[in-house]
């Protein structure tokens, strides 16, 4: 099989004090972390789309990647080279899983038929490159946002032709993340949502989806996929108003369509960032809500409002991430998936491992970081202390279900002096800063 990144070998780890671009400075994957690797810790996965399919476009520019497969002008072979590169790829940078749509690994045909046929042969020899490779497959979903059917949405769509088509593309999806052994499914609604309401029946949208979701459940029970159900949340951008905007709104949704037990979600940090909450606090809000599944890493600029897709590189939101991801028990059976780009000026092969060889390594950095910030306890022990009057006298009867309005009434009555203490936020701040900077 050709070689496609000839100039670049397996990239080994040299320690914090390598000078090596080409080398990994604090992921070390045998290293032992909270009990676990930072291989079995981390679960790294590369995301398709943005290294094997993006071609650096933006709403001002043509693609301005150099690949080595740019030229190639055959669909189904063009698909296949890319399938060898996204193997050799993983394979020299050490990471254990992808992740990608439908329409990344397969093009379109000029049916249906056609287009399941291209999937089939594609997925096919994925198999044997996976098996060759060692290599897993994190999760799989279905593209329904790229092609112009979808322009009112899929399973939102006001259009039934499109749902019925939308439900059949999620049907071979299915089939083929089965049969590859995808441990995670997920629904990403690029475009489920709406620009106005002067033309949007938004009651029945919503209704739709639920059935989706619901058919979807099913047929996985049919075909025994037994890998966990996704949601990944996203504001805005493309459609103003998206019905999974967070991980908030997602739980709504699924609590009162009944699909609560089925899914759990997959936070992307640049779609926190765009929402208007940090990465941390949308994990939080999973994790404390017991649906708290996988993750996608990159990270926003602050001073563009839109989905940029960076690497991430900041070494205080991958401490406060991992910290979180500690207090789970873990990510498994979800992982970190790269969903991050290298910059349009980014353009050679060559960036692509740069780029992830950042983003692991700030990750990596972080998770040691944070076991680290976890066995001191400081930030426990002040939430714990700053919490205390929850654990006895009248506190402890509001916890406990023990009190009423009444009772409140009398107990304020009789207290005649109330006196709050400091939240201290600024010493905490400095206490994950000496952590940061004594690793």
């Amino acid at each position: 099989m050709t070689e496609h990144f000839t100039n670049i070998s397996k990239i080994k780890y040299e320690g914090k004090d390598s000078k090596n671009p080409l080398a990994f400075k604090y992921y070390n994957p045998e290293e032992i972390v909270g009990g676990k690797t930072m291989k079995e810790q981390l679960r790294f996965t590369m995301s398709y789309w943005h290294t094997l399919t993006g071609e650096g476009q933006d709403p001002f520019g043509v693609g301005t990647m150099e690949r080595p497969w740019t030229g190639e002008k055959d669909a189904m072979k063009l698909a296949k080279i890319r399938m060898e590169a996204a193997f050799e790829f993983m394979d020299k940078l050490g990471i254990d899983y992808f992740a990608f749509h439908d329409r990344d690994i397969a093009p379109e045909g000029k049916d249906l038929a056609e287009t399941n046929k291209n999937l089939d042969e594609i997925v096919a020899y994925c198999k044997e490159l996976m098996e060759r490779y060692n290599k897993k497959l994190l999760w799989g979903t279905a593209n329904m946002f790229s092609n112009p059917r979808f322009v009112h949405g899929a399973a939102t769509t006001c259009n039934a032709d499109v749902y019925a088509y939308a439900g059949a593309q999620v049907k071979k999806a299915l089939e083929i993340t089965k049969e590859l052994g995808g441990e995670n499914y997920v629904f990403w609604g690029g475009r489920e949502g709406y620009e106005t309401l002067l033309n949007t029946d938004m009651k029945l949208e919503q209704d739709n989806l639920a059935r989706f979701f619901h058919m979807a459940v099913d047929y996985a029970k049919k075909i025994d996929f037994t890998g966990q159900f996704l949601i990944e949340p996203k504001p805005k951008e493309p459609t103003k108003h998206q019905y999974d905007f967070d991980v908030a709104t997602v739980m709504a949704f699924l609590k009162k369509y009944d699909l609560d037990k089925y899914f759990k979600v997959n936070i992307e940090a640049n779609h926190a960032t765009l929402a208007g909450h940090t990465f941390q606090h949308e994990v939080a809000l999973a994790r404390i809500n017991g649906i708290l599944g996988s993750l996608d890493i990159n990270q926003g600029d602050m001073l563009l409002g839109w989905d940029t897709d960076q690497f991430p590189t900041n070494i205080y939101d991958a401490t406060l991430l991992m910290y979180e991801v500690f207090k789970n028990g873990g990510i498994a059976p979800g992982g970190l998936n790269f969903d991050a780009k290298v910059r349009r000026a980014s353009f050679e092969a060559e960036d692509l491992f740069l780029g992830y060889i950042a983003g692991m390594d700030t990750l990596a950095k972080g998770l040691k970081v944070a076991h680290k910030l976890l066995q001191g306890g400081e930030l426990e022990k002040f939430v714990e202390d700053r919490y205390k009057s929850f654990t006895e006298g009248i506190g402890k009867d509001i916890v406990e279900g023990k009190t009423n309005f009444e009772a409140l009434e009398q107990y304020a009555l009789n207290n005649s002096c109330i006196k709050n203490k400091s939240g201290r936020q600024e010493m905490l701040e400095a206490i994950l800063n000496q952590y940061i900077f004594n690793e």
